[in-house]
């Protein structure tokens, strides 16, 4: 049995290799590293794929979402929900923007903010809502679209971890996850479902102004070069990773049904072991497995993960401290928070290997060390 790696990104490579080493000294030959023809043509097929109005590419997730905000025109003060069970980048920039971010409760199933939750945090001063589609499963958008509009709030959706993934709306009509608010933001670290070779990011939005905007932001504030209209970052996705990308995204699909694969071997081997909970889906959403995230009931978390690390599988808790317990946001009064929902999976999730290279033999053994250690302790 080959090694179990927890994201297997140089197996992915080596069965497009000839292809993506091409496409890099094709941009070496250029010399074209910064908005060269690489990043116009994966823009404009990303959105295609995303059926989106409008696709802005940049540096990378998190200046995504700081460039979102930005272009909405929030000010200090003003007030953020969103989930506290996620990675920091999510709110990191609402507090960079000196604005104030709120953290709600998720729902314990699907991982993903509730509804309700963000009902009871809305104040005068809120003025934006970010959902983040955690672990490849997307949040429940048509709820959160409709609260949005009865209280004139902006909807900034987090798609890092869930490109590709589709909405289901009650009356029939499919979405991708990150077209659906007035902006969505995604991620193209290694390890993403869509992965380059480096950083990289994207926002999408069906607002031309708003993409017009985002656009200048993301590059200096500068629609012409030398005049600067708007306060602005450096925010570029270079050509070479465009180009890798590009390749990449013609597989996305293939990929997405990799991972769904692999999440499927995992949860008929865990069905009906009362201590463990697999990935619930529910009716609106798809789940395109960017994490396989095991929530566990009655089992030590941390004594199966230096088990598993024993029998050389890998595997990771996300996340061990959430966004309401974190030193950097101890001046936004965390002592009034009580999420006990969030507290109780921070205490209980753990994720084993996902990727698209996961053979059945390697999945075999995950799952049957998985289950010695459970039924046994």
């Amino acid at each position: 049995m080959k090694p179990i790696q927890m994201v297997d990104t140089k197996s992915q490579y080596l069965k497009k290799k000839t292809e993506i080493d091409a496409a890099i000294h094709d941009v070496l030959d250029s010399a074209a590293y910064i908005n060269g023809k690489p990043v116009q043509d994966f823009t404009a097929a990303l959105n295609a794929y995303h059926g989106s109005g409008f696709t802005v590419p940049c540096a990378n997730g998190t200046d995504a979402l700081q460039i979102a905000m930005m272009a909405l025109g929030l000010e200090p003060g003003d007030e953020v929900i969103t989930p506290s069970f996620t990675y920091i980048a999510t709110t990191e920039v609402v507090a960079l923007l000196r604005l104030k971010p709120v953290f709600v409760e998720v729902d314990a199933r699907t991982f993903c903010i509730e509804p309700a939750a963000i009902r009871k945090a809305i104040t005068s001063r809120t003025k934006a809502i970010v959902p983040v589609h955690l672990y490849g499963h997307a949040a429940p958008m048509e709820e959160i679209m409709q609260i949005a509009k009865e209280h004139g709030l902006y909807v900034i959706e987090d798609n890092a971890q869930a490109i590709g993934c589709d909405y289901t709306f009650s009356d029939g009509t499919v979405k991708k996850t990150g077209t659906i608010g007035h902006i969505g933001c995604t991620s193209f670290y290694p390890s993403k479902n869509l992965g380059a070779y480096g950083d990289g990011g994207a926002i999408f939005t069906n607002d031309q102004t708003l993409a017009h905007k985002m656009k200048m932001i993301a590059n200096h504030g500068q629609e012409k070069r030398y005049y600067h209209d708007l306060v602005g970052c450096n925010s570029r996705l270079d050509s070479i990773q465009a180009a890798v990308l590009n390749i990449k995204l013609k597989e996305l699909d293939n990929y997405i049904a990799a991972r769904r694969a692999a999440a499927s071997f995992y949860s008929n081997a865990f069905a009906n072991n009362a201590k463990i909970t697999t990935p619930f889906v529910a009716p609106y959403s798809n789940h395109v497995y960017h994490q396989y995230t095991l929530t566990l009931n009655g089992v030590d978390r941390d004594a199966l993960n230096v088990y598993l690390a024993d029998k050389k599988i890998p595997s990771m808790i996300y996340y061990p401290v959430p966004g309401h317990r974190q030193k950097v946001f101890e001046a936004f009064g965390l002592d009034n928070y009580h999420l006990e929902i969030t507290d109780w999976l921070t205490e209980r999730v753990i994720s084993l290997p996902m990727h698209t290279e996961l053979d059945e033999e390697q999945l075999n053994y995950i799952a049957t060390e998985t289950l010695n250690f459970i039924n046994n302790n």
